[in-house]
């Protein structure tokens, strides 16, 4: 492995960041295809959606991934060797957010989920490499921890948006109701392993975030959703309490 990031690779970190936060803007402003990614989910009414104000936390993702890239440049020892051992991850993972953005606006929902897997896996791998790194900083995964966390959200999401536009409104082998509940179950199991086998609370934290936006939005037409979610939330905020007050390390 690489113990050194070289100035190229520190740049197009940041070009490549710039180009997404250029394209998030512009697919709000202008917005691409006429369209904003509010609108077109509204449409397809994908259940395990939550609340439109839940997406405000992509600010705080690109906040803290902006702070990243600028501590690129002033980064300690064993951050550099992680950033270096990052490689063009990074890159990568900003090319497939852009190209689900791209697709996602201009409709072709079966190419949104190559994209969505793309930028998921190339999350974790970013993830991995910071993980596997000794002593690095608490900023150095904070990052991708949220960002990890609601990509892990859109993914289902994702799949729905897939679903719905095919045709399958109504679910497939079982009821849109009970596909979504099944689903919740599911992302309770996965915030309540990744936090115990990582000891990374803030992964558990955004699907609470998004558990609770889901609850919000599906309370008066579909209870059965909202209880769930409700209670998948009191259940991983309980496991998260649990692990602060057990004074477990943060990504020890």
């Amino acid at each position: 492995m690489n113990y050194q990031q070289s100035l190229l690779l520190k740049w197009s970190n940041v070009v490549a960041l710039l180009i997404v936060l250029v394209v998030n803007v512009l697919s709000n402003t202008v917005p691409i295809n006429g369209q904003t990614a509010g609108e077109i989910s509204d449409r397809l009414n994908v259940l395990f959606t939550p609340a439109g104000y839940v997406f405000s936390i992509w600010s705080l993702i690109y906040l803290l991934l902006i702070i990243w890239v600028i501590r690129q440049f002033f980064a300690r020892p064993a951050d550099e060797e992680a950033y270096a051992n990052i490689g063009y991850w990074f890159i990568i993972s900003c090319f497939f957010n852009v190209s689900w953005l791209l697709l996602f606006h201009y409709e072709f929902f079966l190419l949104t989920m190559v994209a969505m897997v793309g930028l998921l896996v190339s999350l974790i791998v970013v993830y991995r490499v910071i993980m596997l790194t000794p002593h690095t900083s608490f900023l150095m995964r904070l990052p991708f921890s949220i960002y990890l966390g609601w990509v892990s959200v859109a993914t289902i999401v994702n799949v729905g948006v897939v679903f719905n536009s095919l045709g399958f409104e109504e679910g497939l082998f079982l009821s849109n109701v009970a596909w979504t509940i099944l689903l919740l179950v599911i992302a309770l199991l996965l915030g309540l392993w990744f936090t115990h086998s990582f000891n990374d609370p803030f992964y558990s934290l955004v699907l609470i975030w998004a558990f609770i936006g889901i609850a919000i939005e599906r309370q008066g037409e579909y209870p059965a959703i909202a209880m769930t979610a409700w209670a998948c939330a009191a259940i991983l905020g309980a496991y998260v309490v649990y692990f602060f007050l057990s004074n477990k390390k943060v990504y020890g």
